[in-house]
């Protein structure tokens, strides 16, 4: 028992078996971590250089499975607005005051205003003959309308081939002070509030003359009417042209004269035709003055 005892670890230290084990392994149990681990850093440095790539520009060599939206930090600029309506794609574009019949985009129009009024530092030279009418112009703060803009499109208004300074009705001068009347374009409160002043109920709708001169609901500048066949930019013409008659002198109210007939500016014609064609001049091309029955 005593030199079995010690033989057996000579016999054990001579196997095969405990080199494999021993030893002989230890160099490769080392090298295969290291080998490893620089096939993960490999694989690890492709996968950044693809990734690198995908970022600057696609890699020919890798097609996608599918499409695939763009990045959000990388996404391209909007598209520019179609310079025609060619484009079946791109929306249509704002209506023209040049094209009539077409309807202006609808428009968010507040109720209410500040209460003040901002007047326009412009002024015009006088158009037509007779008797000198001094204007200015004042719009309602908070409307997002300057005020010089809307002064200098009532003085094209009344300076128009067709209106009432082309044919010897009135003189007109734009002015920012010492004005003979006042235009004011307001929101449909406001409106109301200085019409309801002469008496006048407008409804939040319509607009007024008073002893002041003009008053504009903001509503009619922007939407126009639903009976008017033409942009808003016309409507304003009929606004104009309407108040203005009532300024020279015009205050009885006309109706149609007759079916397919344009309807007289003094007509209401926003409450309705009767028949007539809705017209914005006071004068047609001819320059005949465009006229019709007196309501009683």
């Amino acid at each position: 028992m005593g030199k079995r005892g010690t033989a057996a670890p000579r016999k054990r230290a001579r196997r095969p078996s405990g080199r494999g084990r021993g030893r002989s392994r230890g160099p490769l149990s080392r090298i295969a971590p290291v080998t490893l681990a620089l096939g993960i850093l490999s694989l690890g440095a492709g996968a950044a250089l693809a990734h690198w790539h995908a970022d600057e520009q696609p890699v020919a060599a890798v097609a996608p499975a599918a499409p695939q939206a763009p990045r959000a930090d990388r996404s391209p600029a909007a598209p520019a607005p179609p310079e025609t309506d060619a484009r079946p794609a791109a929306p249509p574009a704002a209506p023209s005051p040049s094209r009539p019949g077409r309807a202006a985009p609808p428009r968010s129009v507040p109720l209410t205003g500040a209460g003040t009024f901002t007047t326009a530092r412009a002024t015009g030279a006088e158009v037509g003959t007779g008797t000198l009418r001094r204007y200015r112009v004042q719009v309602e703060d908070g409307t997002g309308i300057p005020a010089a803009d809307a002064a200098h499109e009532i003085e094209r208004i009344l300076a128009h081939p067709r209106g009432w300074a082309a044919h010897g009705r009135g003189r007109f001068q734009l002015v920012t002070e010492d004005a003979d009347f006042v235009i004011r374009i307001a929101t449909p409160k406001t409106a109301d509030r200085l019409c309801l002043a002469q008496g006048l109920d407008t409804r939040g709708e319509y607009n007024c003359e008073t002893t002041e001169g003009v008053v504009v609901n903001l509503k009619r500048w922007l939407l126009g009417s639903p009976t008017f066949t033409g942009t808003p930019a016309e409507y304003r013409h009929l606004i104009i042209n309407h108040e203005i008659g009532h300024e020279i002198g015009l205050r009885s109210h006309m109706t149609c004269p007759g079916p397919g007939e344009p309807a007289p500016v003094m007509m209401q014609q926003i409450k309705g035709l009767r028949g007539c064609v809705s017209n914005a001049w006071p004068h047609d091309e001819d320059g005949r003055y465009i006229t019709g029955p007196i309501v009683p």
